[in-house]
């Protein structure tokens, strides 16, 4: 088993950075001023004089309105970005797990499977869809398909028409740390992730006592996929502990 301190963790401020932090407190999760993933020769000065084994790479722009407005941050960090990482790692012989997300499907009909043909919806998907082009060209890596939110569901609506596989982020966190842990040399792609609901549902069976509206796809601005459920039998196979199944 890989020891916490051979761990690097990039999005260490972010939400799962922080999940990610209370279970493995002695991995390293740099700043963006100390790591910045645009930077390839700074992010090998950091890991010069360290013991590096394992790099998460988290680390994003995540989203899609915004991106719809700044294509440009999306292309310098979510695909320029991820490929300086997978570079990193290829030089290092560093195993790299890359966090991507369930938006690279098209969603025209959910529960799919980790070789499911993907075909992007917008420009964030594309971008992280970008991002796993590089990390596939390195054999020792690893992709995590995912969606994952705030432990308390932070907006007023929901949407009654969108379908998910969403977590919060302290169970995907909690699934995460035991596919970094696993004992079992994983690669390629793996699909981490709930049970099918409406985001909507989704959003009830977090914030039970919240006061949570009713959304529609076709009231935003934005294109968003309508059923990107995830398929999860093949990490269920190998993690099927009690206290990871889904609740």
């Amino acid at each position: 088993m890989i020891k916490e301190s051979n761990i690097l963790f990039t999005g260490g401020s972010g939400l799962l950075g922080k999940e990610i932090r209370q279970r493995l407190p002695e991995a390293f999760y740099p700043s963006h001023s100390e790591f910045d993933i645009k930077n390839l020769d700074q992010m090998a000065s950091y890991i010069k004089n360290k013991a590096i084994k394992l790099l998460v790479h988290a680390a994003a722009f995540t989203s899609p309105p915004k991106i719809n407005e700044q294509p440009l941050e999306a292309i310098e960090n979510n695909i320029i970005g991820t490929a300086n990482v997978t570079r990193l790692c290829m030089r290092n012989d560093i195993k790299l797990i890359y966090i991507s997300t369930d938006y690279v499907f098209r969603g025209d009909r959910g529960n799919y499977g980790e070789e499911d043909p993907v075909i992007p919806q917008n420009k964030y998907a594309w971008s992280k869809l970008g991002g796993e082009c590089s990390v596939l060209q390195y054999d020792k890596s690893l992709i995590v398909r995912t969606s994952f939110g705030e432990n308390v569901f932070p907006y007023p609506k929901a949407f009654v028409d969108q379908w998910t596989s969403r977590l919060p982020a302290r169970e995907f966190a909690e699934k995460l740390v035991s596919v970094i842990l696993c004992e079992e040399e994983l690669t390629g792609i793996l699909h981490v992730g709930g049970t099918r609901k409406t985001v909507f549902q989704y959003a009830k069976s977090i914030s039970p006592e919240k006061e949570i509206g009713e959304l529609s796809l076709d009231d935003v601005a934005f294109v968003a996929p309508k059923d990107t459920s995830l398929n999860t039998s093949k990490f269920n196979s190998i993690f099927c502990d009690t206290h990871l199944e889904d609740k």
